[in-house]
């Protein structure tokens, strides 16, 4: 997949540009319905099927208090739009002067640096621009104007109710992984790099990653059965999310620490993506450190199991 920053860099010569645009946090089961149509349009028209999306949440310029944690980081995001088979994705830096840009400007700068856009494709509840004064219908006068079809596609529904980024957040919030999973279109995945940090687990015998998780949605805390994507390899692991409490710091931060099993070798700065198979158990307070060794030896074996 072709991946640009500016709608310059295209150069679709005399190529009909069918777009596809929105935040695409999870590029869930809605996402997917609105990037499929405009590759069908591209396919239809000979033409190039371009996914639009942003490098942030726009809330993070605009409404930093309300900025939502993400389901997945970019990297992750954008693999799964080269799944979904766009030909480019134009990845544009979500800033304060595109926050200021009014959804008119926004579509005639498209047009005018895309040259022949042929269709634009959205959810039907999509909002753009500077305080987000864009909708459907406003693509829909300018369609008439530059000459470009508009799909509003409405949204998809599952078990009776409308799949959203944010009704994800909330199955996952409360471990429902499953439930997540279904409205993603793929089983839901954990995706963070490795970073250092104090070597617990190691003294104890139980060396772990360190993930980088800032920014991101987790599961509710606990201990997971879970397989590891390590360089597309897959290691069967024990992951915890928690606060350590046996430890008793004062200032607890929340960890997202896997241990892989039979496993050895450096893992700094590498992205671990992560995929759970069970909860086996709730955050505990152990009363000693030699009791949480014991726990640990015991979510092992019954990890084991499950594999």
């Amino acid at each position: 997949m072709n991946v640009i920053h500016t709608a310059k860099e295209l150069h679709p010569g005399t190529r009909k540009v069918c777009l596809a645009i929105g935040v695409f946090d999870g590029v869930h089961l809605g996402h997917q319905q609105v990037i499929r149509q405009a590759i069908s349009d591209a396919r239809q028209q000979e033409g190039i099927a371009v996914a639009i999306t942003f490098d942030r949440h726009p809330n993070a310029v605009v409404a930093p208090d309300r900025t939502p944690p993400l389901i997945y980081p970019l990297a992750k995001k954008m693999r799964v739009l080269e799944c979904l088979g766009t030909d480019t994705t134009l990845l544009l830096h979500f800033d304060q002067a595109l926050s200021q840009l009014t959804a008119d400007d926004f579509i005639l700068g498209l047009a005018r640096d895309l040259q022949n856009i042929h269709s634009i494709c959205v959810g039907s509840t999509f909002t753009f621009g500077y305080k987000r004064q864009g909708n459907v219908d406003l693509l829909k006068r300018l369609g008439k104007e530059l000459g470009f079809v508009v799909h509003g596609l409405a949204a998809v529904s599952l078990d009776g109710q409308r799949v959203s980024s944010t009704r994800i957040r909330e199955a996952l919030s409360t471990g429902q992984l499953d439930a997540a999973s279904q409205m993603l279109g793929r089983p839901y995945s954990l995706v963070g790099n490795v970073v250092e940090g104090d070597k617990l687990g190691r003294q104890l015998g139980f060396p772990t990653a360190n993930l980088d998780t800032a920014g991101l949605l987790l599961p509710p805390v606990g201990v997971y059965a879970i397989h590891a994507e390590v360089e597309k390899k897959i290691h069967r692991a024990v992951l915890n999310i928690g606060h350590r409490p046996t430890l008793q710091d004062p200032l607890p931060q929340l960890r997202v620490e896997a241990h892989l099993l039979d496993f050895s070798g450096d893992l700094y700065g590498k992205e671990i993506e992560i995929t759970f198979i069970e909860k086996l158990r709730e955050e505990q307070k152990f009363r000693s450190i030699e009791a949480l060794k014991s726990q640990i030896e015991q979510d092992i074996v019954q990890a084991r199991t499950l594999f």
